[in-house]
């Protein structure tokens, strides 16, 4: 018997294809990449079609929600990438010094490229891209909506005097690999809502995060009865808790979470 993750949540529509070509087509016009990765799922986060694409430009990794992550695990991310040569840092969005220290590190880390420099900047849906390239422009520039695919154009902005960014649209792999990288991106908003059904992505989490013991991970169940969501008769509303649970989930409700090491190792 199939799993049933493997036929719900896949999603590549066709604007992340025109997307993938208009990349390709642009590289020419930068001199680096910037890819954006949600730091708690920065193995299945990563598109490694984009990695292919960008492959012959210098490259920072810049580990998004870092507020939302297991530190230590974080650290352990950063050193895997410094391994690998490339320039990585942790970053929330929400921190005035984090956004400083990442805008000043982009832009000398451009200047050692090139003395004007041009950047992509370049995600899965719904990594924290456009969040943080409005943080580090310190402005709302860029649109923001807490559900994947909402950038659908390329679209230039001025970090610093001598550096220019171009936001692209998140483009996801055709097909997601496995059920686990499926339901890791799912709770991390990684593809719409539509296309998954919420009470497994939740059920397949708590299971997680119970052969884990970690410690504030509530059940489905837990969790509706604590937040009123009963029906008539005195059932739970098991499909809008679920909703609201991977909700409360990526406001941080249930601590600081990440669900991939490096090489793919469960957390």
């Amino acid at each position: 018997m199939s799993d049933p993750l493997d036929r719900v949540v896949q999603w590549y529509p066709g604007h992340m294809v025109k997307a993938m070509r208009g990349i390709g087509e642009r590289l020419a016009l930068v001199d680096l990449a910037i890819e954006v990765v949600d730091a708690r799922v920065a193995f299945s986060g990563a598109n490694p079609d984009l990695a292919r694409v960008l492959a012959g430009k210098p490259r920072m990794v810049l580990l998004s929600r870092a507020d939302l992550a297991n530190p230590s695990i974080t650290q352990e991310w950063l050193e895997r990438y410094r391994e690998r040569g490339l320039r990585a840092l942790a970053f929330n969005a929400g921190s005035r010094r984090d956004c400083t220290f990442v805008r000043d590190e982009i832009v000398r880390f451009a200047e050692s490229v090139r003395g004007t420099t041009r950047a992509m900047i370049v995600g899965i849906p719904n990594s924290g891209k456009s969040t943080a390239l409005n943080a580090l422009l310190g402005r709302a520039a860029a649109r923001v909506q807490n559900r994947a695919g909402i950038t659908r154009s390329l679209q230039w902005f001025r970090l610093a005097p001598n550096v220019e960014l171009m936001d692209t649209p998140g483009i996801l792999v055709p097909k997601i690999p496995n059920a686990d990288a499926q339901w890791h991106l799912a709770l991390c908003g990684g593809v719409p809502v539509e296309r998954y059904d919420p009470e497994e992505i939740v059920e397949r989490f708590t299971a997680w995060a119970a052969r884990l013991a970690l410690e504030g991970v509530p059940t489905l169940e837990a969790f509706a009865r604590k937040g009123g969501f009963a029906r008539k008769g005195g059932e739970f509303d098991l499909h809008n808790a679920a909703r609201s649970y991977i909700s409360r989930f990526n406001d941080g409700a249930f601590g600081r979470i990440t669900l991939e090491r490096p090489l793919g190792e469960p957390a």
